[in-house]
């Protein structure tokens, strides 16, 4: 049967460096000194140094609006059709500039993941008429699995070019996290998730062409107990994510008896890991016995850009191609609401 390969990956942010503008912000707004310390210490081992958003941050001080349009002005947060009518213009352009970076020709299907927006006609279809491919463009959207889905948009383009050697798969993911911060300034464990999260964007090319990395088998579990601990609701001001601090320990306690299925016949020599958090990094490293720079490629992600949601994996596996001396087995990695965990493997020749 025919191999599926990624090819190429080009990945895109947006201008705006969030990050230090954020942890400033969070200092000086939350009101308990005790509280305000625990925010200014987990901020301290994040280990974030950037994080790109659409907005601008607001000058200071930040007491009437957090961004320099005043999207975000205190006491009157942004409704979900206010932050929707954002998505459709900013998602576009930015995952435009991932696909024009990438110059991918002779597109089949075009697949799309993103669950930080809605619109209809959606992306896929705006991204289609954008890029001038053809209306015969077979076009699928992979829409509110979270951080787990750039592995659902991989597996279904993997399918697809195994089906037909002929096809070529354009996969873009697409996330705009930065529409859904919540008014919630005084709770410290919906501050410290906001400042997990970033934009971004990716464009990989997938095809039978035997160059890049290549696609092995693709897994899918759930760890038991746990569909409480990651949950995403459209609210009507914006999309509300949960994220419970029982994550991390839940899937360290879990790799290490269910690891050994997901690593298969062949060790890997590299991992491609979601970038969801450093405490996420640690639990997999801890859980699957990993030596110190295993995931090196993760977590420079996570330094550089912060957690983009679906398109963080993509920008995990943009880096092992651009390292030409990574070579062997891999595996890749993203655990999202269920608590689900994709996996699959690759290798890089």
């Amino acid at each position: 049967m025919t191999q599926a390969w990624i090819n190429r990956i080009a990945t895109a942010v947006p201008p705006h460096d969030i990050h230090d503008a954020f942890i400033a912000f969070g200092r000086d707004t939350i009101d308990d000194p005790h509280h305000q310390a625990v925010f200014m210490r987990m901020a301290s081992l994040a280990d974030i140094e950037h994080r790109f958003a659409i907005f601008e941050p607001g000058p200071l001080p930040r007491d009437k609006v957090l961004d320099a349009t005043g999207f975000y002005r205190r006491g009157a947060f942004p409704t979900t059709a206010a932050r929707m009518a954002l998505y459709e213009p900013h998602a576009l352009a930015l995952a435009m500039q991932a696909v024009r970076a990438l110059a991918a020709d002779d597109i089949t299907h075009l697949i799309v993941a993103s669950c930080t927006g809605f619109t209809a006609p959606g992306l896929d279809f705006q991204i289609m008429q954008e890029a001038g491919l053809p209306p015969t463009t077979r076009r699928t959207i992979v829409g509110f699995m979270g951080c787990f889905a750039a592995v659902n948009a991989l597996r279904l383009a993997n399918d697809i070019v195994r089906a037909d050697q002929t096809a070529r798969a354009l996969v873009v993911n697409l996330e705009l996290s930065s529409l859904h911060l919540q008014e919630q300034f005084q709770d410290v464990p919906k501050m410290l998730s906001f400042l997990l999260f970033a934009d971004g964007a990716s464009a990989a090319l997938v095809s039978a062409e035997p160059t890049g990395i290549a696609l092995g088998e693709f897994r899918c579990t759930v760890i038991p107990r746990s569909a409480g601990l990651i949950t995403w609701h459209i609210r009507d001001q914006g999309f509300e994510m949960a994220l419970s601090g029982q994550v991390p320990g839940r899937i360290r306690r879990w790799l290490p008896e269910h690891g050994p299925t997901l690593l298969g016949h062949q060790a890997p020599t590299l991992f491609a890991v979601h970038a969801g958090g450093r405490s996420i990094l640690d639990a997999v490293q801890q859980g699957l016995h990993l030596p110190p720079d295993a995931l090196r490629y993760s977590r420079s992600v996570l330094r550089r850009f912060g957690n983009m949601s679906s398109a963080t994996l993509m920008f995990v596996l943009a880096d092992i191609l651009a390292d030409t001396s990574a070579r062997g087995p891999g595996l890749g990695m993203a655990f999202g609401p269920g608590l689900s965990v994709e996996s699959f493997g690759f290798e890089r020749p």
